[in-house]
């Protein structure tokens, strides 16, 4: 065989192989309908947000997207089912702040890097209230009580024990050079029993989202002195950011993303994330959020990856500080 056929026949195989390389990363198409696991129960803010996603990616992919809620565990059943599907594309789902907090109390070995991360859709900061009728008008004002009173005197609410508001709270005073264990935490079953408690006089501070204390802040029965955010809240424009009020760089809040099981291929990945941020710009996505009072934050999914990395350091440290840790 002459040199000028080799060389030719070398050619052909490069063009094919570079063919073949193409096809494998032209855009995938689902050709059956895909599951997306919602980690807590019907009805609720994770769930809300997880059927408006599923509707609109079922529009741009030809394909239904079925919400399952599998609940238990504090979370750890829904995510355990996410992480063990198939990373096919057809399993994937909605994974939560409580993603960078359990594997640290031992509920589970999941952590955020036992997924692949397609995007991050929602922030709802953690905001700090007080009674309407309290004498606190400032964030100076709390910081400057609880170093005056005696520890225990003041109390806070608004999840269970080890929640993200428990440790929302715990992170701000931290970061303040306070101890945490100065303002015992009163366990809940959610912000609005917190809220309630707080009304009543039976707490003096509720660290939760903005969205969730908005029907009381409208009311005039509780006053948000600060939310924990790099800036301040569309809601409520007139809350300063923590950063504003006291100086601090603590931020936090409660999260959700789209991930999919752990070695998802890299084109299917690709189309995943394509279809949730058609999604995440769309009008309806925009107005159902809005309506709801939560928060917008896109990241792709590096910037997701990186994200939740950042979320686990920070949990761990404030679990730690807490005693919650293990």
């Amino acid at each position: 065989m002459t040199l000028l056929r080799l060389t030719r026949r070398a050619l052909c195989g490069l063009a094919l192989a570079a063919c073949g390389s193409a096809a494998f990363a032209q855009a995938w198409t689902p050709d059956r309908p895909l599951t997306l696991v919602v980690p807590w129960g019907a009805g609720g803010g994770t769930d809300a947000v997880a059927r408006m996603i599923a509707s609109l990616m079922e529009k741009d992919l030809g394909q239904p997207v079925n919400v399952v809620n599998r609940t238990g565990g504090s979370g750890v059943v829904g995510h355990a089912a996410i992480a063990g599907g198939a990373p096919d594309g057809y399993t994937i789902g909605m994974i939560t702040v409580e993603i960078a907090m359990m594997h640290h109390q031992k509920l589970t070995e999941l952590n955020p890097t036992s997924y692949t991360p397609i995007a991050l859709v929602n922030l709802d900061p953690a905001g700090f209230q007080v009674r309407a009728d309290s004498s606190y008008k400032t964030m100076a004002d709390v910081l400057a009580a609880i170093k005056a009173a005696p520890p225990g005197k003041l109390k806070a609410s608004g999840t269970g024990q080890g929640g993200i508001w428990h440790l929302a709270l715990a992170g701000m005073l931290r970061d303040a050079k306070i101890d945490p264990a100065t303002v015992p935490w009163v366990p809940s079953n959610g912000a609005a029993p917190g809220l309630q408690d707080l009304v009543a006089g039976g707490v003096e501070f509720v660290p939760c989202s903005l969205p969730e204390a908005r029907s009381l802040i409208d009311a005039g029965k509780v006053r948000s002195l600060a939310v924990m955010d790099k800036s301040r809240s569309s809601l409520f424009p007139n809350v300063p950011t923590l950063k504003e009020a006291t100086g601090s760089d603590w931020a936090t809040g409660a999260w959700r993303g789209i991930a999919a099981p752990k070695g998802v291929p890299e084109n299917v990945r690709a189309r995943l994330e394509a279809s949730v941020k058609k999604a995440y710009d769309s009008k309806e996505y925009k107005d159902f959020m809005a309506q709801r009072g939560f928060g917008t934050l896109w990241g792709n999914g590096a910037e997701f990856a990186s994200f939740m990395a950042k979320a686990d350091a920070d949990m761990k440290a404030v679990m730690t500080a807490v005693g919650i840790a293990k």
